[in-house]
């Protein structure tokens, strides 16, 4: 069964037009009947609503964890409007950080801002397709003596990615770390089936996951 949160994350996605049907040039070359942009989530209601899925989807997974980091650039309201939402709505007053692109060389200095990277961190990011924002990620954690905890992310695209055999989500599983996902590829195929979807595009999304799933 899909969970509230889930719901209310995609039907917030295809309102806001974050969540497209159609034919897309993916970054990897990939030909998707689907495309995801969280930076579309651009107004105070729309990223408090997206901000809200992710908390609730990270406080029923159960993991514990001491802060939250948000990678740039997406990352970086993702964090900082997540943080908002765990502690306005579930008590929990979570630290949180980012990071510059590059280092500042003035005033504190250094490439992140927030609280220090400390104790067991949670990432928070749109999606992983290569894995490269998360891996950069898990460095500037463990440069910083911290432990990485997971990852959260609002769709698990459930597909391999560019040049491997397995998905960037299992990837970092097999780190020995828990990704939470807001929603992932068959929710999004079981809401559309619930919600009348034209046949083509779901036979589209089934085709494109047969030809590139995890």
């Amino acid at each position: 069964m899909i969970k509230p949160w889930t719901k209310q994350f995609l039907q917030l996605s295809v309102e806001c037009q974050a969540l497209r049907f159609g034919n897309f040039t993916l970054k990897s070359g990939r030909q998707s009947p689907y495309f995801f942009n969280a930076g579309l989530f651009s107004t105070g209601r729309t990223i408090d609503g997206l901000a809200s899925c992710y908390a609730h989807a990270i406080v029923d997974s159960g993991l514990e964890f001491d802060m939250l980091f948000g990678p740039a650039y997406k990352g970086i309201p993702l964090a900082t409007a997540t943080a908002l939402c765990l502690s306005r709505d579930h008590g929990m007053n979570k630290p949180f950080a980012y990071n510059r692109k590059e280092a500042k060389d003035h005033g504190e200095g250094g490439t992140i801002v927030g609280a220090p990277l400390a104790g067991r961190v949670l990432i928070v990011d749109d999606v992983m397709t290569a894995g490269t924002a998360i891996n950069e990620a898990l460095s500037m954690i463990r440069a910083a003596r911290a432990q990485p905890a997971g990852v959260a992310i609002a769709l698990d695209r459930q597909e391999v990615a560019p040049g491997h055999s397995r998905s960037a989500v299992e990837q970092v599983r097999d780190l020995g770390l828990e990704v939470i996902s807001v929603a992932r590829l068959q929710d999004l195929l079981e809401w559309l089936r619930h919600k009348g979807q034209p046949e083509a595009d779901l036979d589209a999304m089934l085709g494109y996951r047969q030809r590139y799933g995890a």
